[in-house]
């Protein structure tokens, strides 16, 4: 009986052991981790990224958000995971110490650099290789890739010319696309792009060859004023043109000479008005002058060539010098007898005659005269006549002389201009023709700086109201054998012509 009851205790003590163990199961606690992953730098999310703890839960995979979630995670601490391709792996520490408590964590993923693509090799695409004739502005374009969507791509561009050894690098260049501007004529141009992504060395393309267009043969030359300064434009017939002097220097009354291959002009310099030279690109300009040009208004003053481009006259008050291009030769060969000032000359084509005209130092009592080379005064065109006259040039043949005058005489402190006309003087039987009468000039306006066309067969020039602040233009008269000559339109906002 006793090892009955015995039996029966341990039983029970049994089932209550057993009670009490399964009640422990039922009591563990648990808690949640959540968090987000994006990549440094950027912020942006990153989806399908593998979330694993240590010691061992669930695993997940963040969304399109970027973010996850585990659930039912057994309180304690854990070492949790983040780890995706092209990333480095990420690990952040969650301490769990409460039921039902939520831990936040964020993790920020590194590029992988080690797994990460370099770009492409830049394809240059535009000019292609080679190109010739190309204009003075040139657009460069180019593509690379980069199978790392998120790299960030930057270009360098390298560009040499076979002028000089001037290297012109432009960084950090985010568009595969750069425009050159301001090139030289006749010169080949070398071009190289790299491209980074950040992360890998410099990928370079190859070096592509362009070279633009030959000096243009352009026979129009005038003036333009941008900001107080006067520039020279040089244009063919179509209209095509680019500045030939810079627009930072004050540069007027352009001159060609085809036997020299150069353009000569008026520039300030020192205070002064002095000639220089350059070629027709613009390029090597050079200062001819030492005894500067000088007379009543330095913008009223004009100088001549010699038909071979070897040799220059200018005047200096009331003197008249010539000096070679190369500026040696400095000679004085006229001086007026009553003190007058010489403003403007005009050299024959044959070298045997000078026209001249003198003023006094308001520009008025004007005279033009014909002097041969030793000085002596070979006709008197006009004398002493009242307002503004000027524009000399002779004919080819030497039979006939442009000038313009002022026929209203007008006369005020400004050498304000009112109805300034153009003028065919036969140097043979003294006759004269009025073109600006015969192409019917508009009133209220001024015919200005004439000049022959190469066949003699046109007079360009210069017309403009006479309020003296209207833009100017450049018209050509075509003459004719009768008194119907016509005018056309040239060049709008432009004065000073001349056409070689």
């Amino acid at each position: 009986m006793k090892t009955f009851y015995t039996i029966i205790l341990i039983s029970f003590l049994s089932l209550s052991l057993f009670s009490c163990k399964e009640d422990l199961v039922d009591q563990v606690q648990t808690a949640t981790i959540k968090g987000k992953v994006v990549r440094r730098g950027s912020n942006d999310p990153l989806a399908n990224v593998k979330i694993t703890t240590s010691p061992t839960t669930n695993t997940v995979f963040t969304g399109t958000d970027g973010s996850f979630e585990i659930t039912d995670v057994p309180i304690g601490d854990y070492s949790v995971k983040a780890e995706i391709s092209g990333y480095l792996n990420n690990f952040q520490s969650a301490n769990l110490k409460n039921a039902g408590q939520i831990v936040s964590i964020a993790f920020e993923m590194d590029d992988d650099e080690s797994l990460n693509t370099p770009p492409s090799i830049p394809e240059l695409l535009s000019p292609v290789d080679n190109a010739e004739n190309q204009p003075l502005t040139v657009q460069l374009s180019w593509k690379s890739t980069d199978p790392d969507t998120l790299d960030v791509l930057k270009y360098r561009l390298m560009v040499k010319n076979n002028l000089n050894t001037d290297v012109l690098e432009i960084k950090d260049l985010e568009e595969p696309s750069y425009t050159l501007e301001n090139l030289d004529y006749g010169v080949s141009y070398f071009w190289q792009v790299a491209v980074n992504d950040g992360i890998h060395d410099d990928v370079y393309s190859p070096v592509f060859k362009f070279t633009t267009s030959k000096v243009p043969m352009n026979r129009y030359h005038f003036v333009r004023k941008e900001n107080g300064n006067f520039f020279i434009v040089s244009s063919d017939e179509t209209g095509s043109s680019f500045n030939l002097t810079n627009t930072s220097y004050n540069s007027w009354r352009p001159r060609k000479n085809n036997n020299s291959g150069l353009i000569a002009f008026l520039r300030t310099d020192g205070g002064n008005t002095h000639i220089f030279t350059a070629k027709p690109d613009g390029s090597e300009v050079f200062k001819v002058t030492g005894i500067p040009l000088a007379g009543f208004n330095n913008l009223e003053l004009d100088y001549s060539w010699s038909t071979n481009g070897e040799k220059f006259i200018y005047p200096n008050f009331d003197k008249l010098y010539k000096i070679n291009k190369d500026g040696s030769g400095q000679e004085l060969i006229y001086t007026t007898t009553d003190g007058s000032l010489i403003s403007e000359c005009d050299w024959s084509y044959d070298g045997s005659k000078i026209a001249l005209k003198t003023n006094d130092y308001n520009g008025y009592n004007t005279k033009i005269i014909i002097i041969d080379m030793l000085g002596n005064i070979l006709k008197t065109v006009a004398t002493d006549t009242t307002g503004g006259s000027g524009g000399l040039n002779f004919s080819v043949d030497g039979k006939y002389l442009l000038y313009c005058h002022d026929v209203s005489g007008y006369e005020d402190n400004n050498y304000r201009q009112l109805d300034s006309h153009i003028f065919l003087y036969n140097l043979t039987d003294d006759t004269v023709r009025d073109l600006s009468v015969e192409s019917e000039k508009t009133n209220g306006t001024n015919d200005l700086d004439p000049r022959f066309s190469p066949n003699n067969a046109q007079v360009i020039f210069t017309n403009t109201s006479n309020d003296g602040v209207s833009v100017r233009n450049v018209m050509m008269i075509t003459i004719t054998s009768n008194t119907e000559s016509e005018r056309a339109d040239i060049f709008s906002n432009g004065e000073m012509p001349d056409y070689e």
